[in-house]
């Protein structure tokens, strides 16, 4: 537990707190005194005083508020350190795009792999993963502002993952739904090209939008036909049960470039524990039913309950003999809107971050270069997902989403639009209505708030 006195910042210090809480119970307190440009942080636990103190000159008050949350955070990171003696990984950070802090400190024309390990004590081999990802954006990044991504959410899947947390229904049990959710999402994607800049990429999310009926996803690809320009088009196919060739010829016609098969195991046992109705053999059919139309990412998750490195490790050989364009690893999140309760994980931190490890090292000496990565609260060892991509096959929307680069038009349920200001220093977004039938009933107010967003 962590008293302070700026109450302002307890989210952040308990944010610090929980990085270290699998080490032992903590009562801390945080004591703050502002010397005018310089501040100082007093950190006291077991009634032994750490006092951290820092130069923060003269900045204007936004700049000024960054910096005081910043040091509170490192003062009782390096309290903590000294009590339990260990240094996470990505030391004081807690956000979820490392890079994005990467990029403010270029921009200022200071080296990010120096503020990382010697301020932040970032660890040697995440500031160089943070430059790997930075080199591998290259040539998206610049090429960003004052653009426009489009993004569909269908929130269906022929079932529901014990792990997950999103919206997605069973296609089965929603089917009264489906229809007019299809009508209404078809409807705001027409009243919604309007709010583009200047198009980058169309993306297609779930759930598993393979998982309407060909009849449906036909009508929701021809709405978005209207406003492809001949941009990067993603469609997350996602679930390999639910791919056809029927479906993938849709999507072809439509002029998709890339796919989502996404196995996240090839041990059958494990995905029958995680509530997936397929085998690794369907994994592979379905590839193989997509391979040479459609450039194709595989998601994979380390961390999966009963799976240990030899497992995992064999899942990973098997995605990199396959040759997919990307290879996304995971990993296991486990949120309170999941089935999956957290006793359910059986690697350690250790083991997790082995297989981790192991993924960046075995990808690099297969050809491929992190393009993105982020991280989530409640992430086996404290760790981050990464998107692994062969030479010139990074996904644009990836890029631009993970670093908040771009506006976002986005449509659905649950769907966030952003508005990117001032080159990434104001973001705002607007999120419609999580569940389905909420959506469906209000999209008339939807409808004109996305005007007034947009405006």
């Amino acid at each position: 537990m962590i008293e302070t006195d700026l109450v302002k910042l307890l989210p952040d210090l308990t944010e610090v707190e929980n990085l270290f809480k699998e080490h032992g119970e903590i009562n801390a307190r945080h004591k703050f005194s502002d010397g005018g440009d310089r501040i100082v942080n007093t950190i006291i636990i077991n009634g032994k005083a750490y006092a951290f103190g820092a130069f923060i000159g003269n900045p204007e008050p936004i700049v000024r508020k960054r910096l005081i949350k910043r040091y509170a955070k490192l003062a009782l990171f390096k309290a903590l350190t000294k009590v339990f003696n260990v240094v996470p990984e990505w030391g004081s950070l807690t956000g979820i795009r490392p890079t994005k802090l990467a990029y403010a400190e270029m921009a200022e024309g200071r080296d990010f792999k120096d503020f990382f390990v010697n301020t932040l004590m970032v660890s040697e081999e995440k500031t160089a993963l943070t430059a790997e990802v930075i080199s591998s954006q290259k040539g998206i990044y610049e090429t960003a502002r004052g653009g426009s991504d489009f993004f569909v959410f269908i929130p269906f899947c022929p079932s529901r993952c014990e792990y997950c947390s999103f919206i997605s229904q069973d296609v089965r049990g929603a089917e009264k739904l489906v229809d007019i959710y299809v009508d209404t999402l078809i409807r705001e994607i027409n009243e919604s090209a309007k709010h583009i800049k200047r198009l980058r990429s169309i993306y297609v999310g779930g759930g598993t939008p393979v998982a309407l009926s060909d009849y449906n996803l036909n009508r929701v690809l021809d709405a978005i036909d209207k406003i492809n320009t001949g941009v990067e088009f993603t469609v997350e196919a996602g679930r390999p049960d639910a791919i056809t060739r029927e479906n993938l010829d849709i999507l072809k016609a439509h002029g998709v470039t890339r796919i989502s098969v996404n196995p996240q195991t090839f041990n059958d046992e494990t995905l029958k524990l995680i509530g997936r109705n397929h085998t690794g053999a369907d994994v592979i059919r379905a590839y193989d039913l997509a391979r040479g139309d459609f450039s194709v990412n595989m998601d994979l998750i380390a961390g999966l309950p009963q799976e240990d490195f030899s497992v995992f490790s064999d899942t990973l050989e098997k995605t990199v003999a396959l040759d997919p364009d990307n290879i996304t690893v995971h990993t296991l999140c486990v949120k309170k809107g999941s089935r999956l309760a957290e006793q359910t994980e059986n690697l350690t931190a250790g083991d997790v971050k082995k297989c981790v490890d192991y993924s960046l090292r075995r990808l690099n000496a297969a050809g491929y270069k992190a393009y993105y990565l982020y991280r989530q609260k409640y992430m086996a060892g404290n760790l981050e997902n990464v998107g692994y991509a062969k030479d010139k096959t990074a996904c644009v929307f990836n890029v631009d989403t993970m670093e908040e680069i771009t506006d976002v038009v986005a449509c659905g349920a649950n769907a966030i639009s952003k508005r990117v200001e001032n080159s990434g220093e104001k973001i705002e977004r607007y999120g419609s209505p999580k569940d389905v039938k909420t959506y469906i009933n209000k999209i008339d107010e939807i409808l004109r708030k996305k005007e007034e967003f947009f405006a």
